[in-house]
């Protein structure tokens, strides 16, 4: 075993698992676990590299950090769960779900993107300008921002084509000032057969800014497909 993941656990029920996104933690998932931890069994998980997981020796991926969540899986005995990604928890879930389909119930999708030019244009711009910056730059901590902004210009790579394989119930979510530019969500929605859009208000990290909004969306989402995830397995 490379590592041994940090988490945030509450609740009884069936299995939720949320991912979060890149130079964050488990913490940013706080409003979620409190509220569906009264249905499921909530399980944040600090990735790779992040919170109090370490960085161990593998790569610092995401089709690494999609490995590890399947490790994360079998160790804990969870045959199948719900998975909920933010940012890169999102891009890590549709890898995860591409490669594990049987393990995933339901897939909610928050602020994904398939590849790096679906982030909007002047972000992108600024990553390499900062990635640059952190590789110059002496400070201690210098490498591991570096590793950061690299995971952001460099991955994921998807071919939306490859989307059409998915099956389980799944709900494409953003904010209508994301940061991934709204063409890019609508790909990634039309890429998966029969997937849900919400467009939420709020920016995006909306799930922690304004989680009522976020909430509401994913629980209509958890209700409306409840019971149909197993006709998809």
């Amino acid at each position: 075993m490379d590592i041994l993941h940090h988490t945030l656990c509450a609740g009884d029920g069936a299995p939720l698992l949320l991912l979060h996104g890149n130079g964050e933690d488990s913490t940013y998932f706080e409003h979620q676990i409190s509220e569906f931890s009264r249905d499921f069994f909530v399980c944040a998980i600090d990735t790779r590299g992040h919170g109090g997981t370490p960085m161990g020796e593998a790569p610092f991926t995401l089709s690494q950090f999609a490995d590890d969540l399947y490790n994360f899986m079998n160790e804990n005995g969870i045959d199948q769960a719900d998975l909920l990604g933010f940012s890169d928890g999102g891009n890590i879930a549709l890898l995860f779900a591409l490669r594990h389909p049987e393990r995933v119930r339901r897939l909610v999708l928050n602020s994904a993107n398939l590849f790096p030019e679906g982030l909007c244009s002047w972000l992108h711009e600024s990553f390499l300008q900062s990635y640059e910056e952190a590789c110059s730059s002496s400070e201690p901590d210098a490498p591991y921002k570096a590793a950061l902004l690299e995971l952001m210009i460099n991955e994921p790579h998807i071919d939306p084509a490859e989307l059409s394989a998915l099956t389980m119930p799944t709900l494409v979510i953003a904010g209508d000032q994301d940061i991934v530019a709204f063409e890019h969500t609508l790909l990634i929605a039309a890429s998966i057969p029969g997937a849900r859009l919400a467009i939420v208000p709020g920016g995006h990290d909306v799930a922690n800014r304004h989680p009522a909004v976020f909430n509401a969306a994913v629980r209509a989402f958890f209700e409306e497909t409840e019971g149909s995830e197993e006709e998809s397995v």
